[in-house]
């Protein structure tokens, strides 16, 4: 995702959403492991379903990849928000002493 859009939507909005993504895609993997153990295929069938499956596998990975540096960013962006408040705090308290 483009770092200008980031930008304008919140990183937390972000995660909800790709988390979302990511229980489909695993959903749609589940559907596809159930197809292939389930019935006699034929094999391009087979071979149809295992590219599908690769396909969501390698989806799901790289949506855990981006989710894992959302949430870095939304830990940092945490920190540094309890930071400010602890020095507004404090000069706060100097001021009114």
């Amino acid at each position: 995702m483009t770092k200008k859009k980031r930008e304008s939507l919140g990183v937390a909005l972000e995660i909800d959403g790709l988390e979302e993504k990511l229980s489909r895609c695993r959903k749609d993997l589940e559907a596809v492991n159930s197809r292939l153990h389930g019935a006699e295929l034929s094999p391009e069938a087979r071979k149809s379903l295992e590219k599908e499956k690769n396909s969501l596998m390698s989806k799901a990975s790289n949506y855990e990849k981006e989710l894992q540096l959302l949430r870095q960013e939304n830990r940092r962006n945490m920190v540094l928000s309890v930071a400010v408040f602890i020095l507004l705090t404090f000069i706060y308290a100097c001021w009114t002493m």
